[in-house]
């Protein structure tokens, strides 16, 4: 038992650490946000797909599941949209540092959908993230589209995130996955039918350099379609804290794997760094009260 979790807790790094790498990916690939998700969902619906039917996975649905699932791919295909579209508008670094706030976006609004009392230490680490944040922004006034579209990412990440908590408890993950993939594909497919039709209907759209192909194709398998099924399967093995810790290293490996692939274009200022850090503190901070409290609560029952 203890080498199956430790061997899940490996397993949940190495997945983290790839969630990490789809950042430098999106820096990689040259076309745009718009049709680099397209490629993306698309194909990694694909993936799902072919794993679901090799493991006999029902795909039956009913209409109020169907709805759900359709808002959630509309969520996740903007979320997608504007993490792609701050780092083409900024860089890889930027676009991490402000995805950390996501686990502060959900903290807010948990209590909205599941009806709880905003805790007290919630508020006072927002503050500080608002503190964080506003200085950066100040500092780095190059990338402030960056950071609006990395910030209203993070936000839909989480709306994402608290949206697909409650699907989990009656639904199958992966088929959760792949609806929402395929649904939030279709948006992005009637954009391009309605406002760029003869983009979309050439060659010219699929004619992309060898590379990007190779990008995406690690993108939607690897990162994707495999990251998520395999972050289901570890994580039966591991407890919420450990989970919440771990993916707290996203942006770490993320900055640090642009450094390496990247270089100097991720080259931030003194500032920036202090903010990131303050706003990774304060997440890990809320985590740890968080799952400090749950367990006080389990003991005393």
């Amino acid at each position: 038992m203890q080498n199956d979790r430790l061997k899940a807790y490996l397993h949940f790094h190495l997945i983290v650490f790839i969630w990490g790498f789809t950042a430098v990916l999106g820096a990689l690939i040259t076309i745009d946000a718009v049709p680099l998700v397209w490629f993306r969902m698309g194909l990694a619906s694909l993936f799902i797909f072919i794993y679901i039917k090799v493991r006999g996975i029902s795909l039956a649905l009913s209409r109020k599941a169907l709805l759900g699932f359709s808002i959630a791919g509309l969520v996740i295909a903007i979320h997608w949209l504007t993490f792609f579209g701050a780092i083409k508008a900024s860089n890889v670094s930027i676009t991490l540092a402000m995805m950390s706030t996501g686990a502060f976006f959900t903290a807010l609004l948990e209590p909205i959908f599941y009806k709880r009392k905003l805790i007290w230490y919630e508020l006072l680490f927002g503050g500080i993230v608002i503190a964080a944040l506003y200085m950066i922004f100040e500092v780095e006034t190059a990338y402030r589209t960056g950071i609006l579209l990395a910030l209203l990412s993070a936000f839909l990440s989480a709306v994402f995130t608290l949206i697909n908590g409650k699907f989990i408890a009656n639904h199958n993950p992966t088929k959760i996955s792949f609806y929402e993939l395929l649904i939030g594909t279709a948006c992005i497919t009637l954009y391009f039918v309605i406002a760029q039709p003869a983009t979309f209907f050439s060659m010219e759209f699929f004619n992309l350099p060898t590379m990007d192909w190779v990008y995406i194709g690690i993108l939607a398998s690897i990162c994707t379609a495999y990251a998520f099924i395999a972050a289901v399967a570890v994580m039966k093995h591991l407890s919420p804290y450990t989970i919440m810790l771990t993916i707290n290293l996203e942006p770490v490996y993320g900055i640090l794997l642009a450094f390496m692939v990247l270089g100097d274009t991720e080259q931030m200022s003194t500032e920036f760094y202090y903010g990131a850090l303050v706003i990774l503190a304060v997440v890990i901070a809320n985590g740890i009260l968080k799952n400090t409290k749950k367990f006080k609560a389990v003991k005393e029952a």
